[in-house]
């Protein structure tokens, strides 16, 4: 007997649309057992629920399609993708993909689907956004400065390469712009990269608790109530703070030790410890966004003169210089548009335009200015 919704048997489109969602489940499944098997503690359990509640949807279309089941089928290709990529990689790039993935589910528009399907699809495309985002968090200084860097070196020096040649120069003098462009380029971003990101560390920290207030709780009046002087200045109301204040003062014992205070900048955090503050975390080393910046904008700068050092020269040249930088930008706007969850083909596009509208422009001044492309 086959599978029936209410008392009508279920038509062959049906039955195959069933067939498929129940075999997306179990891919999506796997994908999160999978990039569970690749982590440990609270994200792995956060993971294995996520499996778990794929399975719950299996079932659903199981009991669907009753005898119907028939041979298993493979999930759709993106699904398919995506677990080769977790099983081997396991990255913040495959959660990003994850959570695009949850985002284009069906079931709100499909009749067979449960609202509760639908609804644990939502959320699950939220979870799988907070866990993304503490990979995001990991790689966001160094991936900023490296993005940054190789793509100010692509087109930075396309831009000058095509400049130059469009002058008329010869292929020496365009070569060695370009190497001294790729040179000046990379100190520049790296040592750039470093001082800002080291100021920023700067700010930071001096934003921070100071280690000497710590010792300052058990000595201080609770009915003076001083410290809620420290969290109005960090944007709390005066009743809340007064409130805040006087929990922790009256609670000197089960905070011994732990100094959970002068960190807050908001009501629901104020007892956060200083350990758990994560903006250093956030915008990286001032080393690694230096030497980062410092290598893939030297990768991207050498992109535009590859053709010239193995030897074109004129329209063969500018040919591939022009392609093989967009190649590069294209790759360079897929990759963020995947880390951020959004389209990665727009922003390749997007990466390309704006490359190649820079070096365009460079290019016809060139021509203005010189003899052309010899």
């Amino acid at each position: 007997m086959g599978g029936v919704t209410g008392t009508t048997a279920p038509s062959r489109a049906q039955t195959r649309r069933w067939r498929q969602y129940l075999a997306d489940e179990r891919a999506e499944a796997a994908v999160y057992r999978d990039l569970a098997a690749r982590r440990t503690g609270e994200e792995q359990a956060i993971l294995l629920a996520l499996a778990d509640a794929e399975r719950r949807h299996e079932q659903h279309w199981l009991t669907l399609l009753g005898d119907d089941v028939g041979k298993p089928l493979r999930g759709d290709f993106r699904t398919r993708t995506l677990g080769w990529l977790a099983r081997r990689f396991g990255s913040v790039f495959v959660l990003a993909l994850a959570q695009r993935a949850e985002a284009r589910s069906s079931y709100d528009d499909d009749a067979d689907a449960t609202a509760q399907m639908a609804a644990d699809e939502r959320i699950h495309e939220e979870v799988v956004r907070g866990l993304a985002t503490r990979g995001r968090n990991r790689i966001s200084g160094t991936f900023r400065a490296a993005v940054f860097g190789a793509n100010d070196g692509l087109v930075s020096n396309l831009a000058l390469v095509l400049g130059i040649g469009a002058s008329g120069a010869s292929n020496g003098t365009i070569l060695l712009t370009g190497l001294a462009g790729l040179l000046a380029g990379a100190l520049s971003m790296g040592a750039g990269e470093y001082v800002s990101v080291r100021s920023q560390r700067e700010l930071l920290e001096a934003s921070r608790p100071g280690p000497r207030a710590r010792t300052a709780l058990a000595h201080l009046d609770v009915d003076a109530n001083e410290l809620a002087l420290v969290y109005r200045a960090r944007g709390m109301d005066p009743g809340e703070a007064d409130e805040r204040a006087r929990t922790v003062l009256t609670s000197l014992e089960q905070f011994a030790g732990s100094a959970p205070f002068l960190v807050a900048t908001d009501d629901e955090a104020a007892e956060v410890p200083v350990e758990e503050v994560d903006e250093h975390e956030t915008i990286g080393t001032a080393v690694g966004a230096a030497v980062a910046s410092f290598c893939f904008f030297a990768t991207g700068a050498a992109v535009p003169v590859l053709p010239y050092l193995l030897g074109a020269s004129g329209w063969t040249a500018v040919g591939w210089s022009a392609g093989l930088v967009g190649l590069a930008l294209l790759g360079t706007g897929a990759t963020v548009g995947v880390l951020s969850g959004a389209s990665p083909g727009r922003r390749a596009l997007r990466q390309l335009a704006i490359g190649w509208g820079a070096a365009m422009a460079t290019y016809l001044l060139g021509l203005a200015f010189g003899t052309g492309v010899a």
